[in-house]
């Protein structure tokens, strides 16, 4: 049976090293979608992030996670109204790979409407659109989650 394996994974073009894991572990990519301005629904979100994450590290494997925020979940990333601030500054301290990505068009049109530019957690990036960034991230073969 060994040697059967052997050849298998020579025809496909691969080597097994003596004693070597059949998988090591896999990075999982993740996209959570927060639209809403909610403080119920801003948790869960992270929630789903904090559960994915310890799932998946203790299956001996990695995530990347970018939580996308638009519309009036675009609240979620704003400095001084954020809801859940406290939790997304530990939570990008403890999460390798945890990223936050603002809506443009809607910091645009909030800064406008606001007189100023409004400023946003320094966790957050900025991202032309929240959509697009979605789609894209989809295209890039990461799961979708919208809590």
């Amino acid at each position: 049976m060994k040697h059967l394996i052997t050849a298998a994974a020579l025809a496909l073009g691969t080597t097994l090293a003596a004693g070597a894991a059949w998988a090591e572990g896999q990075t999982h990519h993740i996209a959570f979608h927060v639209n809403q301005n909610d403080p119920q629904v801003m948790n869960m979100a992270l929630n789903n992030v904090a559960n994915v994450n310890k799932y998946y590290q203790s299956q001996g494997d990695t995530t990347v996670i970018e939580v996308v925020t638009y519309g009036p979940g675009f609240n979620m990333l704003v400095a001084g109204k954020s809801p859940v601030a406290d939790r997304i500054s530990a939570m990008s301290l403890e999460i390798e790979g945890l990223s936050f990505a603002a809506c443009g068009n809607t910091h645009r049109k909030m800064s406008e409407k606001a007189g100023h530019k409004v400023a946003l957690l320094d966790e957050a990036g900025v991202v032309p659109s929240g959509v697009v960034r979605l789609v894209e991230l989809q295209q890039q073969g990461y799961a979708y989650v919208r809590p």
